[in-house]
């Protein structure tokens, strides 16, 4: 059956349309418009323009267009959705907004407390891996799932915890906690090591584990997330197996897979570019020091 019986405001999200368009409006204004009231004179770099903008897209396209309808038909959906929205979109973030916007932020008298406890490496991590495992415990899932409050509240609790965790890496801010290169590539390894249980129990289930995918029911109320209670009266619907030819351990299961390979590309990714430029750093560093070296020799053979 095609997802097109859900109608053009489940699949497209006009709302989240407005609401990206109104903050990369804000985006520019701050950045460009109304920077010299910020007596910054640093201006928007390109490189910060295009990830914002990527960033903007990216959240659009796994949150409103129809991959977040598909994303609660089926459990593979659902998990390459949260691990884009989790892994990918808060590094575009981060990185897009310049760091004269960022230090306004994280300086605010409440911020500052918050951004102080919750982006310390240990806690980022261990936040954002916990919230993720207990997110994906079955009842708490099945829970979230057939509340929109729950769902809108915990999703942004975990982006929040996303952002938390990748800070230590990517932020460049004068007095914020930077990472040594060597510990950040400890970091990325410890990360991919504790989310890996809540995968696992995932791929390797017996059996289907949420009954938001599994019973009718409950399947059907968790549709109302995204499409409008009316459209569902109107539509006589008995599960996602009308909708995709996988079974449901199977969709289960690959949705754990998948889960699992794109943190993992996101995370080689990270540990590349954080390698290479650590290596880049210390051979120029070496460099520095031999033609330093090779001068002073040549001075002392001069004056000899």
């Amino acid at each position: 059956m095609p997802i097109s019986i859900f109608g053009f405001q489940a699949l497209w999200s006009p709302y989240l349309i407005g609401l990206i368009a109104f903050l990369t409006v804000v985006y520019f204004l701050v950045t460009i418009t109304w920077r010299k009231d910020f007596k910054v004179s640093e201006p928007l770099k390109k490189s910060e323009a295009i990830y914002f903008i990527l960033g903007m897209i990216v959240l659009y396209i796994i949150k409103g267009s129809p991959i977040d309808l598909l994303g609660h038909i089926m459990f593979t959906m659902h998990m390459t959705q949260m691990a884009i929205l989790l892994l990918l979109v808060p590094i575009f973030i981060i990185k897009g907004i310049p760091w004269w916007v960022w230090k306004v932020v994280v300086e605010a008298p409440v911020v500052r407390t918050i951004f102080k406890i919750f982006t310390k490496p240990l806690v980022g991590i261990l936040g954002f891996t916990g919230l993720f495992s207990i997110y994906h415990l079955p009842a708490i899932f099945d829970t979230i799932k057939l509340n929109e409050t729950f769902h809108g509240v915990f999703t942004m609790i975990l982006f929040i915890s996303a952002l938390f965790m990748f800070w230590p890496l990517l932020n460049n801010i004068e007095g914020q906690h930077q990472m040594k290169n060597i510990h950040k590539l400890g970091y990325i390894a410890s990360n991919a090591v504790l989310i890996t249980p809540a995968c696992a129990l995932i791929i390797f289930a017996s059996s289907p584990m949420y009954l938001t995918y599994s019973d009718s029911a409950m399947w059907l109320k968790a549709m109302e997330l995204c499409v409008p209670a009316s459209t569902l009266s109107g539509l006589t619907l008995s599960g996602p197996e009308l909708f995709s030819s996988m079974d449901l351990l199977a969709d289960q299961q690959v949705g754990g897979v998948l889960m699992k390979i794109i943190q993992e590309i996101i995370f080689g990714v990270l540990l590349f570019r954080i390698f290479r430029k650590w290596w880049d750093t210390e051979r120029n560093s070496q460099k520095e020091i031999t033609e330093n070296a090779l001068k002073e020799f040549q001075n002392r053979t001069r004056y000899q």
